[in-house]
């Protein structure tokens, strides 16, 4: 990554001195695709797919972005081969060792959100122990959603607050909005503005429903691999020109 901006001065180079989305989500699709089309086994789609989160990141801390939250593992994930599996989850700790330093140099701060704990105690330590170690850093906060489910995570919502009710905490007419995101594993993070999928697809797989209400949504051709800086920039651009009503006229 690179020398630190002034605050906001990668914004500032957008069009018409536009402001950039303060929170951008990515669901990064294509790593197989990528993979086959030059005859390659899925691992290297990955690969490939990781070098392009650390592009990702690096746009992202440019252009003045707070808060990038990327689909890493859905919990319908397990689906795939334990090979995929295996593949996946060696990935994870081979980035964590190498890339922490990177993230503590850089200022960026890490959040995961999901049951990561499905992963076992040893990666899992590694995951909290990153945590920690940037928990101060205040130029960009990276989310990665590990075995996330949107579903699943508005129902954990829904628990707590009925438990909270029967408790006698709240009242069941206290229940609205405020009170659902607050017990969303989102809380505190600004409101999604942009959210992104590539290679295609044109749909959400369960990822930030309720956080993507009134998000920009940008479907890309590009697999996730081919993702570049460039790309960023351009997907920043289409939202700064974007009129949102937020349902009004």
């Amino acid at each position: 990554m690179s020398a630190e901006p002034a605050p906001n001065e990668g914004a500032a180079g957008l069009a018409g001195g536009s402001r950039a989305p303060r929170h951008v989500a990515i669901i990064m699709d294509g790593n197989g695709r990528w993979a086959k089309q030059r005859g390659l086994p899925r691992v290297a789609g990955h690969r490939a797919g990781a070098e392009a989160v650390r592009r990702a990141l690096q746009a992202a801390a440019d252009l003045g972005v707070e808060v990038l939250t990327i689909y890493a593992f859905s919990s319908e994930n397990w689906r795939r081969s334990e090979e995929e599996i295996s593949d996946l989850t060696a990935l994870m700790r081979f980035y964590l060792e190498h890339e922490l330093r990177t993230l503590e140099k850089e200022r960026v701060r890490l959040k995961l959100i999901g049951d990561y704990s499905a992963f076992g105690p040893a990666l899992v330590e590694r995951l909290e122990r990153a945590i920690e170690r940037t928990a101060g850093n205040t130029r960009l906060t990276l989310v990665i959603a590990l075995n996330y489910g949107s579903r699943a995570e508005i129902a954990a919502a829904a628990r707590k607050l009925a438990a909270k009710v029967a408790a006698g905490e709240i009242r069941v007419g206290e229940i609205d909005e405020e009170a659902v995101g607050a017990e969303l594993q989102t809380s505190g993070l600004p409101e999604l503005d942009l959210l992104i999928r590539t290679s295609g697809e044109m749909r959400l797989s369960n990822f930030l429903l309720w956080q993507a209400a009134y998000a920009e949504l940008l479907f890309l051709d590009l697999l996730w691999p081919d993702f570049d800086e460039q790309a960023f920039a351009q997907a920043v651009e289409t939202f700064a020109a974007r009129e949102r009503r937020f349902g009004g006229r």
